[in-house]
């Protein structure tokens, strides 16, 4: 054979060679990416060619499919009471990557998960049938929550301390799902959404972490009351009025300057929502043991999925003692979502044991059989029972002769903590309002943790306090919960 031609041969089958090499890589390799690929209309095609598994509430579907008309997407999802429960379902939509359960649970929602395959899908390639989504939400704490909070910014968390279950999940203003749903119309409804100076597409339950106020106390108490710094919440404290921080000359002064602060006792200094003895203790601890004691919490977890991921609450790190005075009253660079504090309240009310928040019980065919049950959820001691119990009563004193009396409701014991969170230039904001509390039925023994944050309203700043707008808010929700009018 002539050298050129076996060399051209031989260049000829590397070339072969090659291309082979590329197909199988696209082929078993790429093959999914590009399947998976949001450009490819197939999958959308695909998901909207029948009607989508469901989401439920009360043991009622709260979404839908409906006829989508002339387009090769046959059907387009659809909501009741869409706005009520947007911070719970999230939306699908045949233009954007869906969010919240619709965004977890897609899979599920559109037949692709394995989980539902039968042996005659496997053999023919059929899609299987989609599945259901079966929710701990209470629809009648949901409500209460969003009609308590009416046109005010704000969320609120209601959570089941002895299971995890979520009860509630409100944020408010809030937003109707299916402007979202159609390919054809949904560029204009985002748009507006995305321009909208009150931000309704941001969950303010669980994913906006704002400072929380005085309610952080409480984590300062129980790292007090944990490490021995003070036996019980009714030993008075070292705390002095007025109490300046190591490090600065500014005093860390208190909102009501007529309450007994001086050298108070913790249920006091709760009680009254004393900074001086926050700071001091925050400052005696020391912010590695006031972060410990956050962090088990809940606080720093980035990696919160209930099952949406929830965005970190934050402790933060390297203050000096100033700082750290600061924090001691949720403030500086401290921040919470309503879901972490409600877990605070969530643990006290457990005698110290967090169980993990959820808001999802079941995942079933579209026949109702389970495939995934969620009622055993992990547990966590955080504090002790007897820690847990001290914090109780105090938090029972500030609702009955403290700063949080508009949660009480007849026949059940509540314990709570107001927050009024300063922000922005020289704490020249309107503050945020916050409150977080438990509820226990005397009757049954039922109970209720609840977390309301108040980001802004229509009243006038000297009018802005936790116990003003955001205690009712809670009352109405652990009212629900309970069952008591």
């Amino acid at each position: 054979m002539n050298k050129t031609i076996r060399r051209a041969a031989v260049f000829s089958l590397l070339l072969v060679l090659a291309l082979l090499i590329r197909a199988t890589w696209v082929q078993f390799y790429d093959g999914k990416a590009l399947a998976d690929a949001p450009e490819n209309r197939r999958n959308a095609i695909g998901t909207y060619s029948r009607p989508l598994g469901d989401i439920v509430v009360g043991g009622k579907a709260v979404t839908g499919s409906g006829r989508a008309g002339r387009s090769d997407l046959a059907y387009k999802r659809t909501y009741t009471d869409g706005p009520l429960y947007a911070a719970v379902t999230g939306y699908a939509s045949q233009a954007y990557a869906p969010t919240q359960l619709e965004g977890v649970y897609a899979d599920l929602l559109n037949g692709t998960d394995t989980r539902l395959r039968t042996v005659m899908d496997t053999v023919t390639g059929r899609r299987a049938d989609p599945g259901n989504v079966i929710t701990t939400i209470d629809p009648a704490v949901q409500k209460a929550g969003a009609r308590a909070l009416g046109g005010n910014k704000g969320g609120a968390v209601a959570i089941d301390p002895k299971t995890g279950k979520i009860l509630a999940m409100v944020s408010t203003p809030s937003y109707d799902p299916s402007a979202l749903t159609a390919a054809n119309t949904a560029g204009t409804a985002w748009q507006k959404l995305t321009t909208d100076r009150e931000k309704p597409l941001v969950n303010r339950a669980m994913r906006q972490p704002l400072p929380p106020g005085s309610t952080f106390k409480l984590v300062v108490a129980a790292a007090a009351l944990e490490d021995g710094l003070y036996p019980d919440v009714d030993r008075p404290t070292d705390s002095p009025v007025p109490y300046t921080p190591p490090g600065t000359t500014r005093e860390l002064p208190n909102e009501n300057t007529a309450a007994p602060c001086e050298n108070a006792s913790i249920r006091v200094a709760l009680q009254y929502s004393c900074n001086n003895v926050f700071g001091k203790l925050a400052v005696d601890l020391g912010q590695d043991k006031v972060r410990a004691m956050a962090e088990k919490f809940g606080f720093d977890d980035d990696k919160l999925d209930v099952p949406v991921r929830a965005y970190p609450s934050v402790y933060p790190a390297h203050m000096d003692k100033a700082l750290t005075a600061l924090s001691g009253i949720g403030q500086y660079d401290v921040t919470a979502t309503p879901l972490q504090m409600a877990m605070v309240s969530s643990a006290i009310a457990n005698g110290g044991e967090l169980v993990s928040p959820h808001m999802v019980s079941q995942l079933t065919t579209g026949d109702g059989d389970v495939l995934q049950d969620f009622g055993d959820a992990d547990r966590e001691r955080i504090v002790s029972a007897r820690t847990a119990e001290q914090l109780q009563s105090a938090m029972q004193t500030v609702v009955r002769d403290g700063t949080g009396r508009n949660a009480l409701i007849d026949g059940v014991t509540v314990g709570g903590k107001t927050g009024t969170a300063q922000h922005g230039p020289n704490n020249s904001e309107t503050p945020y309002a916050w409150f977080t509390a438990y509820g226990k039925s005397d009757s049954t023994g039922q109970e209720v943790a609840v977390a309301v944050m108040v980001e802004q309203s229509g009243a006038a700043r000297s009018e802005v306090s936790g116990n003003g707008l955001a205690a009712p808010v809670a009352r109405a929700m652990m009212a629900a919960a309970l069952k008591r009018s």
